[in-house]
């Protein structure tokens, strides 16, 4: 149940990849959720979150809404794979085949306006077609469709089929294999940035056993929590084709008048004068089997450049910072 290959990346690359973090970034990184205040699960145990009953026969509960035909045939024609209702704001690369991502994600809380609606931001890894990919992701998100509530919590996701059939939040499908007593997935988050205090951040990495084909996800630098098997895919079960970060609103009024008021990020446009807004830091990939590594290519994608924008520092940088974000409905996105 643990991978038989951990990424072992040699102190000399270590430094020279990280040699610029500021020492501060360190305490920022949060390794604990609510649940935690109570008590803890024993080894050889899993934290799960209960799931209300009147979700439990709803079909399809938990999954994304599945993708709007685009009559397009590669990923390489429509990097970003936008669903139908949803608007992003991305970093993507692609041109390699790749076996791990990574990140460092600022937490915030955003207003998320109507119960079907849900803001959410990550790292993904990505093969197949457009209209039934296959994905891996992880990071932050408020849902209230899926955990009841307008709180921040961790989660991952996966489909096999661009969200037609396959895939799922979490455990709420059969899927993901939970194997760390020390992480619950779909908790909440704590503590939370605040425009006026201490930012705070997750470190997630996803990384594939080259042994098992198995697709790990890693909370802090420290924990597993889990994999999803590679059985449950055709074309990830080699590896992925393009890795994407950033934030994601999924709500029946975007692209639309009147635009929804769900925020992405913490509601604020980019900014990098004082990071007051979404923020993600060490963007890292695994490609053709080498260390964690800056992507040597990437690209900026947004749907909605008046609701939801992007600010990508990569020139004169050592280590490239992602801002995001955007509050929806406003003057600018009516």
């Amino acid at each position: 149940m643990t991978p038989t290959n951990v990424l072992n990346i040699e102190k000399s690359m270590m430094k020279k990849t990280f040699k610029d973090m500021k020492k501060e970034d360190n305490t920022m990184t949060i390794t604990s959720q609510l649940w935690q205040r109570s008590g803890s699960c024993p080894k050889g145990t899993i934290p799960i979150r209960r799931v209300h009953k009147r979700f439990l026969n709803v079909h399809g509960y938990g999954r994304k809404r599945p993708n709007e035909s685009k009559n397009q045939t590669t990923i390489l024609k429509d990097p970003t794979n936008s669903l139908a209702n949803h608007s992003v704001a991305l970093v993507l690369t692609q041109g390699y085949s790749y076996s791990g991502a990574k990140t460092d994600i600022k937490v915030w809380t955003p207003y998320v306006e109507k119960e079907d609606e849900y803001s959410t931001s990550h790292v993904l890894i990505q093969n197949g077609d457009v209209d039934d990919f296959e994905i891996v992701e992880t990071g932050w998100a408020v849902n209230p469709s899926v955990y009841g509530d307008h709180e921040t919590r961790l989660y991952v996701y996966w489909t096999a089929d661009g969200s037609i059939k396959t895939g799922c939040f979490d455990m709420t499908c059969p899927g993901f294999v939970q194997v760390s007593h020390e992480v619950a997935l779909g908790a909440a988050i704590y503590p939370i940035s605040n425009s006026k205090g201490l930012p705070y951040q997750i470190t997630v990495y996803i990384y594939k056993d080259p042994k098992t084909n198995n697709w790990w996800v890693n909370y802090g630098e420290s924990i597993n929590i889990g994999y999803w098997p590679g059985e449950l895919f055709v074309f990830l079960k080699h590896h992925g084709l393009m890795v994407k970060w950033g934030g994601e609103v999924y709500s029946t009024r975007v692209k639309t008048h009147p635009h929804t008021a769900t925020q992405m990020g913490n509601g604020y446009t980019p900014s990098p004068i004082f990071e007051n807004c979404g923020t993600m830091k060490r963007m890292r990939v695994e490609q053709n089997s080498e260390p964690l590594m800056i992507p040597e290519w990437s690209d900026t994608i947004v749907d909605e450049y008046r609701c939801y924008d992007i600010l990508y520092e990569v020139d004169y940088v050592d280590d490239p910072i992602f801002y995001y974000g955007g509050p929806g409905r406003s003057p600018w996105c009516p």
